[in-house]
């Protein structure tokens, strides 16, 4: 890695080292999410007049009314969703900055992730090339429809909020697969759906803040 990736002083290993142990002490357990996150340099996912702020546990803009959310939100939506197991495929809708889907590459076989901002989903594809990462897959299209072509997925996380869940991602989750996602629009609950025995179970989890799933692909 370039002296970039790694950075120095507020965005060095050792300041990305103190964000894990922060999230340890806030109940994160998983160690391969712990892992995931300690390897990859979330500074160069953000503008360069953020990036010495990027290891505290706050959301930050990344442009077009869209934010990278925080360290603490990413870990817990990351940990759930995996629930200890092994990752084949993952879909990921809201590429964003394109943060998520570098820590998911470390869980999985195969991202596939959805970004419906055209700038967006550019920047992120630099990014994700600059640190090799070669088993994430960018769509540039509406999440509301997933990725049918690519289905079915063990894991699906939606890193927008909507009223329900898009009739089209739980089809597209596989038998056993778990998806995760920020339910509700005034007020909003991280929701965990467990598809088993052909049915669909939810859980109500913490009040989170997140952007609205919105339809259409813009360039």
């Amino acid at each position: 890695m370039s002296a970039r990736h790694t950075g120095i002083g507020m965005t060095s290993q050792r300041t990305r080292l103190r964000m894990v142990e922060r999230l340890r002490e806030a109940g994160i357990q998983d160690e391969q999410v712990l892992a995931a996150m300690a390897e990859i340099p979330r500074h160069i996912f953000v503008d360069e007049a953020l990036a010495h702020r990027a290891y505290e546990d706050i959301a930050l803009p990344i442009g077009f009314g869209q934010t990278i959310s925080t360290p603490l939100v990413v870990a817990r939506m990351l940990e759930l969703v995996r629930g200890a197991r092994s990752l084949g495929k993952v879909l990921e809708i809201g590429t964003g900055c394109g943060y998520q889907a570098a820590v998911l590459s470390r869980l999985a076989r195969e991202v596939y992730s959805v970004e419906r901002i055209s700038p967006l989903l550019m920047k992120a594809r630099v990014r994700l090339r600059e640190l090799r990462i070669a088993n994430v897959r960018l769509k540039h299209a509406d999440g509301h429809f997933g990725l049918k072509e690519f289905a079915p997925f063990d894991a699906i996380v939606m890193a927008a909020a909507a009223s329900h869940v898009p009739d089209a991602l739980l089809e597209q989750l596989a038998e056993g697969g778990r998806l995760i996602m920020p339910l509700g629009t005034r007020e909003q609950y991280l929701t965990l759906v467990e598809h088993t025995d052909q049915e669909f179970s939810y859980k109500t989890l913490e009040e989170v803040r997140f952007v609205p799933l919105l339809p259409g692909a813009q360039k």
